[in-house]
């Protein structure tokens, strides 16, 4: 689904958060002109915006517009190229990648991951989330390290980040993928499967107060968060790793995370190497 960004109703409030955050809004001509064209090439900024990850996006309640970190990131980066913005949303970040190659998007964000950077140059990480498990109450497992075993089956959403995680490092316990970690989810309330793995605040605002629920504590990894563009836009993918590491230091980030209900959500530190 595509829906186009001219001028948003709360586009003066963006205005004023650019300029606390990032100085004077900057116009095309301050962004290397190879970055601009590899990043905006049809002069509109097409942002995938991944709404099954509630961290970085969520369905606003009064509009229904899309909104939250990455939201307010895209809108900054199309401000500063001075192209308008066409966000293209999906309920999953499986199917984000799937949509590069039909060209689909421009600019997306997904956790950084081997098999999506075979295909994606990625910025530095902007924010950490924890990967986690979520079993019933009753459950014998009282630890990250006890899932992996024989019999096990985990839910997870069809090429999440901790989908390809999981694929790579388990060695006994055996995934049963959905299109989407709300189908995970929904298959683990059916009793199909001993485990759900997701990102922690999803899983925590899943279980509620319900009391046959429990997250086991820990991590099983840490997902890192970050800004890509497709392979061969080399200008466009450097200038991602400035812009969002100028976001992550001028507090911008953590401001977004905070204003869309999600500060518990940690800012990830400078890049070594921007």
């Amino acid at each position: 689904m595509t829906l186009s960004m001219g001028m948003p109703s709360r586009r003066a409030i963006a205005q004023l958060l650019l300029l606390a955050c990032f100085g004077p809004p900057a116009m095309a001509d301050q962004v290397p002109p190879d970055a601009a064209r590899e990043l905006a090439p049809q002069g509109k900024l097409r942002a995938a915006i991944n709404l099954g990850n509630p961290v970085l996006a969520q369905r606003d309640p009064r509009t229904g517009e899309p909104r939250g970190v990455s939201v307010e990131l895209a809108s900054a980066l199309g401000q500063r190229l001075g192209a308008p913005l066409e966000l293209v949303t999906f309920d999953a970040a499986g199917k984000v990648f799937e949509a590069l190659r039909s060209g689909a998007w421009d600019v997306a964000f997904l956790a950084i991951e081997p098999v999506r950077a075979a295909e994606i140059d990625f910025s530095p990480p902007y924010v950490l989330i924890e990967g986690s498990y979520l079993v019933p109450a009753g459950s014998t497992l009282q630890s990250v390290d006890e899932v992996d075993r024989d019999g096990v089956r985990i839910a997870v959403g069809e090429g999440s980040a901790y989908d390809l995680y999981l694929s790579r490092t388990l060695k006994h316990a055996r995934l049963v993928r959905a299109p989407t970690s709300a189908g995970a989810l929904e298959g683990f309330a059916a009793g199909k499967v001993e485990v759900a793995a997701g990102i922690r605040q999803a899983l925590v605002a899943y279980a509620g107060s319900r009391a046959d629920l429990r997250l086991i504590p820990g991590r099983f990894m840490s997902i890192r968060q970050a800004m890509g563009t497709p392979k061969g836009r080399e200008a466009g993918a450097r200038y991602l790793r400035r812009f969002i590491e100028e976001a992550k230091a001028s507090g911008f980030v953590a401001d977004a995370l905070e204003r869309s209900g999600q500060a518990d959500a940690v800012v990830a530190p400078p890049a070594d190497d921007k």
